[in-house]
C-alpha cells in the first residue's frame, strides 16, 4: 500500500493542488478515482468519507491508523509540515501563505471553479448568474496579477503552498475563459511553476471523473 490515498478527479482543480503537491514533494501515493460526473460524491459512502460531499480526501496511512483529511486548503498545510518542504520559514511567511490560500479558497478558486463548471461543463456561457461569477472570477485574476508584477512567487521568495493553491484552475484557460496573455505576470508564473522537477499537468496525475 501507498503512504499516501488520494480520492481525486483529473477536472478537479482542488484536487489537483494536492496531487501536484505529492507529486512535487516525491511522495509515495496513489489516485484513487471518482466519478464526480456519474454522482458518486453524492452517494452514502461517499459523504461517509466525507460529509462535504467534496474532493479531494486525503488518507495519509501511518502506522498508527490512517489520517483523513479534506479541503485542499488543510491538506496542503498538512503535507507542507509532514514533508517539510513548500512551506514557511518565518511567522511572517507563515501567515502571508496562509492569506493567500485563504484568498484563493474564498475568491480566486471560490469563482474560477464554479464559472468553468457553468459555462464549460453545463454551456451556460452568457447567462446573467454565469456571467456575473465570471466577472467575478477576473476580478481575482487581477488581484494576483497586480501582486506578481515584479516578485516570482506569491507569498516567499521561492514557491509555497500558495503558489500550488492559486494555480490549481489556472492550466485551463479555454475551459475557464482565460488569454493570459492579458495576465502577463501570471502568465510567467505558470511557467515557472511548470518548471519545477516533478510538475505534471491535471491529467497525468490523476483519472478522469466522468
Amino acid at each position: 500500500m501507498s503512504d499516501f490515498t488520494l480520492h481525486c478527479f483529473a477536472e478537479s482543480g482542488n484536487a489537483y493542488k494536492a496531487a501536484l503537491m505529492l507529486e512535487l514533494c516525491g511522495a509515495d501515493w496513489q489516485a484513487k478515482g471518482i466519478g464526480f460526473f456519474k454522482g458518486e460524491t453524492r452517494g452514502a459512502d461517499y459523504r461517509a468519507l466525507n460529509v462535504m460531499g467534496e474532493a479531494p480526501v486525503l488518507v495519509h496511512h501511518r502506522a498508527e491508523g490512517d489520517f483523513t483529511l479534506s479541503q485542499s486548503g488543510a491538506i496542503l498545510i498538512y503535507l507542507a509540515r509532514h514533508f517539510q518542504k513548500f512551506g514557511h520559514e518565518t511567522e511572517a511567511e507563515e501567515f502571508e501563505i496562509l492569506r493567500w490560500v485563504l484568498f484563493d479558497n474564498h475568491k480566486l478558486t471560490s469563482y474560477t471553479a464554479t464559472e468553468r463548471f457553468m459555462r464549460h461543463f453545463r454551456g451556460k456561457a452568457g447567462d446573467p448568474t454565469a456571467e456575473f461569477i465570471y466577472a467575478r472570477a477576473k476580478d481575482a485574476w487581477n488581484v494576483l496579477e497586480t501582486h506578481l508584477r515584479g516578485r516570482d512567487w506569491v507569498a516567499a521568495d521561492r514557491p509555497t503552498i500558495a503558489d500550488l493553491s492559486l494555480c490549481g484552475y489556472l492550466y485551463w484557460p479555454e475551459q475557464i475563459g482565460a488569454d493570459w496573455s492579458d495576465y502577463p505576470a501570471i502568465d510567467r508564473w505558470l511557467q515557472r511553476l511548470k518548471e519545477l522537477p516533478g510538475w505534471q499537468a491535471p491529467e497525468a496525475l490523476m483519472p478522469s471523473g466522468q
